[in-house]
């Protein structure tokens, strides 16, 4: 099935350039003709009968383990990839290896500034890599096979991950340590600010991005200086995996970074033994708390999301519309942070055949190209307790989905559900804290929450949002400037697309995503994102002199 998928997404996809530069078609013509010369293993041949191994990487090495967490594969339940987690017994190495790292880090403005252009290299040559369609198909495949999610999908992920490194080549990273300098009091003073790196640093991330999150996290702690230890969620770790082999390939000093894959308990010891000077964490929000309170607050945050989409009394192309609504919700299987958690529906959107026209597309959705698929951290069971715990609330009403998937073999630890959305009333939603807690928690699924509000009840959707705990994503779907106006000016969240075309999905390499409200949120992607996160302010103010002619010692003071 995934030869037949991988052939008709690769005619299908439009997000791969075939062009690689002149440098690497060279080695490239012979060599990956027959096989990707950095890969251990084949995505399409991962199965019960051919596992694939997952090692970790400590102090230049790739090592193995005597504990192996066994995963099923998320489509038929097959044992098929073996995962080599390191134990509490064995963390002594990766803890040894951050402390090699000073404070200072790897290179600042001041020490080894030529490995900003090591990495501005290495950066380019890892972007033409990703260029070539061979190793692009490679990575979109082995995505799918722990993370299904349609082609398209995908390749999107590498996609964004290719443009990324494209937009730091050459002299970028230098540039992201551009200095400034403030004229001084007298002659020969002057303060200049610089951006400095933490030195040793730790970065976990989920399973939902395989790629695109560790990825340019990871590229943006070594832009800055950083000495990163990684841990991807083990489910999906061999994607994160076969990307080191192509950055040591691309001539990542093998130093410079290591690679773990253990339990939660295990990672926990190393960051309380450790100390590491700051952590980037991206996943669920209980588990965020717990290391803020661990680290004494070293950390950045990335966590999860109930995200809303508010549709505006303007009423204009409710194709598009109901299509995006579609993808923010359904896209993925509802496995983003970012994906659409509720929508809030303007009286006169609802006299349209819009949501008539969201059940339609949701319906279109089937496993067999994985448009919809596993759910991988909430069962079927626990999804469809949450609907019926919803469907209590007077006025609700199930509005499509709400079944299981038919027809599958996925094992019964994942979640199988048809596209699902309930509508609540605003004033049950509003009613009561136990409500508005039932309401809004997040299901990691293909689940949402819809509701209407009448054109005088604004101040009713704004008191929702404003009860909120979470802000990564919304999105107001209005052209009229007014009513933009008075929703982004009453809400938070990070990352808001506003104007007919909004969405709540989407974190392209060109402008920032991340949460707004919390001073810990961490952001991805573009410049200001890995100069807040990976960097902190250094000021150094040079006082040469001379000394005034004529100077006596003073008076006490």
């Amino acid at each position: 099935m995934y030869r037949v998928l991988a052939s008709r997404g690769l005619r299908a996809k439009s997000l791969c350039d075939n062009k690689a530069s002149s440098f690497l078609a060279s080695f490239t013509s012979s060599r990956l003709n027959h096989s990707i010369p950095f890969a251990t293993v084949d995505a399409e041949e991962i199965s019960g009968a051919h596992p694939a191994e997952v090692q970790s990487f400590v102090q230049g090495k790739w090592i193995g383990s005597s504990n192996y967490n066994t995963l099923l594969d998320p489509l038929n339940g097959e044992p098929f990839i073996k995962v080599a987690e390191v134990e509490e017994s064995g963390v002594q190495p990766f803890i040894e290896s951050l402390a090699q790292c000073p404070k200072h880090g790897l290179h600042n403005p001041f020490k080894s500034p030529e490995r900003y252009l090591l990495y501005g290299d290495v950066s380019t040559k890892a972007a033409h890599m990703l260029a070539l369609p061979k190793v692009s198909d490679f990575f979109t495949r082995l995505i799918q096979r722990v993370a299904p999610k349609s082609y398209q999908q995908a390749a999107g992920e590498v996609f964004v991950t290719r443009k990324f490194l494209e937009n730091f080549c050459g002299d970028q990273v230098r540039f992201l340590a551009r200095s400034f300098a403030v004229p001084g009091n007298h002659l020969g003073q002057q303060s200049h600010g610089y951006r400095w790196p933490y030195g040793p640093v730790t970065i976990v991330t989920p399973f939902n991005f395989p790629l695109e999150i560790p990825l340019l996290q990871l590229m943006g702690a070594l832009y800055m200086g950083n000495k990163p230890l990684l841990k991807v969620d083990s489910k999906v770790s061999i994607v994160m995996e076969q990307m080191m082999r192509l950055l040591h390939y691309c001539g990542l000093p093998v130093e410079d970074v290591d690679f773990i894959n253990s339990d939660g308990k295990t990672m926990n010891k190393i960051l309380l033994e450790a100390n590491p000077r700051m952590t980037l964490f991206t996943g669920s929000s209980r588990v965020a708390e717990k290391l803020a309170l661990d680290l004494k607050g070293r950390i950045r945050l990335e966590d999860a999301g109930f995200d809303w989409k508010v549709l505006g009394p303007d009423v204009q192309e409710i194709d598009y519309v109901a299509w995006v609504c579609d993808q923010d919700a359904y896209a993925c299987s509802g496995q983003k942070c970012s994906a659409q958690s509720i929508l809030f529906v303007h009286e006169n959107w609802s006299k349209t055949p819009l949501l008539s026209k969201l059940k339609d597309l949701a319906g279109r959705r089937k496993l067999e190209d994985l448009t919809i698929g596993p759910v991988l951290t909430f069962t079927t069971e626990a999804m469809l307790e949450h609907m019926e715990n919803l469907l209590q609330i007077p006025g609700s009403k199930l509005l499509f989905g709400g079944k299981p998937l038919k027809n599958h073999s996925i094992p019964s630890i994942y979640g199988a559900l048809e596209p699902t959305a309930v509508y609540v009333p605003i004033e049950e939603i509003l009613k009561d804290s136990k409500t508005y807690e039932l309401v809004t928690k997040e299901i990691f699924g293909p689940f949402q929450i819809v509701t209407e509000y009448k054109k005088d009840q604004l101040p009713l959707v704004l008191d929702a949002l404003e009860r909120m705990h979470a802000h990564l994503t919304a999105a107001v779907v209005s052209n009229d400037p007014i009513f933009i106006q008075e929703v982004i000016g009453n809400t938070v969240n990070g990352t808001t697309y506003a104007g007919l075309r909004g969405r709540t999905t989407g974190a392209p390499q060109n402008h920032w995503f991340g949460p707004a409200g919390d001073p810990r949120g961490a952001g991805i992607g573009t410049p200001e994102a890995i100069k807040l996160v990976w960097s902190c302010h250094r000021e150094v103010i040079y006082d040469y002199g001379p000394i005034p002619h004529g100077w006596e010692l003073p008076a006490s003071t």
